[in-house]
C-alpha cells in the first residue's frame, strides 16, 4: 500500500506503450461497487477470491502493466500466474512512506482502525517475504518521483529481456 503502483504503472505503460490494468480498479467494475464495500459485505476473502479471479484473467493477457492489491502475494495462484506469465517487480517501501501516503485515503478498508503503523508493519511482516521470493525486478521507492523509479524499472528490463526498441 502507497508503494506507486498504480503511478508508476501508468508511467510504465505510457513509456513501453503498452496498456495498463490495475487490478483493484477491474474487481470495482465487476463489482460495480468499491473496495470498501466488497470488504464489509464478503469480508477479505471474499475480496481475495475475487482478486484471485481477475489476476488469473489478467495475468494471461498480453502487451499489459499490470498493478495489482498489496494483498496479491498472499494466494500462491496469484503468485504463480504472475510468475509465469510476465515480469514481476516490487516496489519497495518502508511503513514511513506508506504511513505518509495513506494518511488520507480512506479507501483502503485495511487501514481504517486506530493504529494503521501496526497494521503496515503486520502486512509488511507477512508479505515482504513473498514480494521477495516473487520478484524479478525490485526498486526502492522511498523519496523517490514517480517517473525515476519507472526509467530505472525500464533500465532493468531492458537489461534482463529484450524490449521492443522504438
Amino acid at each position: 500500500m502507497g508503494a506507486g503502483k498504480s503511478t508508476i504503472g501508468r508511467l510504465l505503460s505510457q513509456e513501453l506503450k503498452l496498456e495498463f490494468v490495475d487490478s483493484d480498479r477491474e474487481i470495482e467494475a465487476r463489482a460495480g461497487a468499491d473496495i470498501p464495500w466488497i470488504f464489509d459485505v464478503e469480508g477479505e476473502e471474499g475480496f481475495r477470491d475475487r482478486e484471485e479471479n481477475v489476476i488469473r484473467e489478467l495475468s494471461a493477457r498480453r502487451s499489459i502493466v499490470l498493478s495489482t492489491g498489496g494483498g496479491a502475494v498472499l494466494r500462491g495462484n496469484n503468485r504463480a500466474q504472475l510468475q509465469a506469465n510476465g515480469t514481476v517487480v516490487y516496489l519497495q517501501t518502508s511503513v514511513e512512506q506508506q504511513l505518509d501516503r495513506t494518511a488520507r485515503d480512506k479507501n483502503r478498508p485495511l487501514l481504517q482502525t486506530e493504529n494503521p503503523r501496526a497494521v503496515l508493519e503486520n502486512l509488511m511482516e507477512q508479505r515482504h517475504p513473498l514480494y521477495l521470493e516473487s520478484a524479478d525486478i525490485i526498486v526502492k521507492t522511498d523519496k523517490r518521483h514517480p517517473k525515476t523509479v519507472a526509467n530505472e524499472i525500464i533500465r532493468q528490463l531492458k537489461s534482463t529481456s529484450p524490449l521492443d526498441q522504438e
